[in-house]
Parts: C-alpha cells; sequence; structure tokens
C-alpha cells in the first residue's frame, strides 16, 4: 500500500491521544533502548522520546515515504526502512530494547500468534512491549467500505481489499498469548468519540489508514465516484449533531507486557 504522511497527520491530535494514553501507562522507568515498531511520519516516536528523555530511540517502518517524514520531523533520531516481520524474524543483536512500541501497526501484519512471542524475544530481560491497534472493523465506517466496494464497477478489483486488516483476537486470547512470556499483561479497550466536520471529515480520516487498500487499485476517476458512494453510506450512518458535527466512534484494544 502506499502511504501519505501528510493526509494521515490531517488528525494528528486525535491519532496521537491513544499512544499518549499507551506510553503513559508503561510502569518501566529509565530504560536504555526504546524503539517505535511501525513508526509511521514519527508523532508516536515523538512521544516515546519525551516519555524516556534518556533512552536511545529507534524508529522503524517499511513505508519509504513515512520514514522521510519522521527524519524529517525528528533529524536526531535513527530510522530505518524495514518491516515489522523483517524486524521480528531477524536474528536478536545487542543492544536489545527494553521498551517496543507497537502502535497502529499490527493490525496490518497477520499471525499474531508467532509474531507477538518473536517480537516478545526481542525485548531486553527486563522490558515493556507497548501495543495498540484500532479495533473498528464493524463499525460502520468499515462496513461501508466494505459495502461500497461490493457494489459498483470495481467489484472485482477490490476483491481482496478487505483481507488487508487483521482481524483482532479476544483480549482473553491475547492474554493466554502473552502470560507465559510476561511477568504482568494488561489489557484495556477504549472508544475514543471524534467529533468531525460532517462525514467529508470521516472520509478523509480513513484515506489516510483504513480506506487505503481499497483506493490504492483503482484509479483517478474510479477513486472519485467510489469516494462520493462511500459518503454517501456515512452521511446514512453518521447523523449530524445539533451543532453540524458528527461523532466517530473509534475502539481501541490496548496490550501492555511487562517483565
Amino acid at each position: 500500500m502506499t502511504w501519505s504522511p501528510k493526509q494521515y497527520l490531517a488528525f494528528e491530535d486525535e491519532r496521537t491521544r491513544p499512544v499518549r494514553d499507551l506510553i503513559g501507562a508503561i510502569g518501566l522507568r529509565d530504560p536504555g533502548f526504546a524503539l517505535d515498531l511501525g513508526c509511521g511520519p514519527g508523532n508516536s516516536t515523538e512521544m516515546l522520546a519525551a516519555r524516556f528523555p534518556s533512552a536511545m530511540i529507534q524508529g522503524l517502518d517499511n513505508s519509504p515515504e513515512m520514514i522521510a517524514a519522521a527524519r524529517t520531523r525528528l533529524p536526531g533520531v535513527n530510522f530505518q526502512l524495514t518491516s515489522v516481520e523483517a524486524w521480528a524474524s531477524a536474528p536478536s543483536v545487542a543492544p536489545r530494547p527494553q521498551v517496543v512500541l507497537a502502535n497502529a501497526v499490527l493490525q496490518w501484519v497477520p499471525g499474531h500468534e508467532t509474531l507477538l512471542p518473536a517480537i516478545a524475544g526481542r525485548l531486553a530481560g527486563r522490558g515493556a512491549l507497548a501495543i495498540q491497534m484500532p479495533d473498528n472493523l464493524d463499525q460502520p465506517s468499515h462496513v461501508a467500505m466494505r459495502e461500497t466496494a461490493s457494489d459498483g464497477p470495481w467489484r472485482e478489483s477490490l476483491a481482496e481489499a478487505a483481507a488487508a486488516r487483521t482481524h483482532l483476537a479476544s483480549a482473553d486470547w491475547y492474554y493466554a498469548l502473552l502470560r507465559p512470556l510476561f511477568g504482568k499483561v494488561d489489557i484495556w479497550r477504549t472508544t475514543y468519540h471524534h467529533p468531525l466536520a460532517g462525514a467529508g471529515a470521516i472520509v478523509e480520516w480513513v484515506k489516510g489508514t483504513g480506506l487505503r487498500p481499497f483506493l490504492d487499485p483503482l484509479g483517478p476517476d474510479q477513486r472519485v465516484v467510489f469516494l462520493e458512494a462511500y459518503r454517501q453510506r456515512l452521511e446514512a450512518a453518521y447523523p449530524a449533531m445539533a451543532d453540524g458535527a458528527v461523532l466517530l466512534p473509534f475502539p481501541r484494544l490496548f496490550i501492555l507486557a511487562e517483565r
């Protein structure tokens, strides 16, 4: 998929709030090395550096555009172009990170039953794994994506688009997977309610993330028609409030595993 840092950061305050909440819950003090796995344009890395000012900070992402934006934002931080899967499966080398942050990235990576233990295996002996994943595939915003994709001339082109996101397992499943590897596993789910300026603003929000697999296979003209059909579905699903705003509920799953 192609990623646009500018589109992603159009809602920077809303996107950064969950990672700020997650990083604030980390109990580890003064780690020497903290890694932002799937760092995007560097907004989460910036939060990580502020939380642990004495740590060596590194950011990894598989998007050249995102890495370029992150390097511009934080020129003093070491950013590298690599995927989550490649890093997790690479031989462990010193120094091992004491903190691994995976903010809004693992929902794009399948095979959590092997991926998460592999990430845990690359942590230092005393460390924290902090994960946040959007848990919104059953929300009207994403149901409307799939409905629009299956109802139009683009149907065949978008037959596989919905499979780009990994369906999250239950909290019980993640707890059972990680508890043998960590002394403490804390899991919670928070639904943020974002006031936005109408259905068009929801479209702009998801254009930076969840809508990418649906837009990438389409040509410019088809994208325009698809987005209008999608917006009309959103207008029906998200009625305007008295002040003209719509509320976008956004559930997110948090996992904090520490040892």
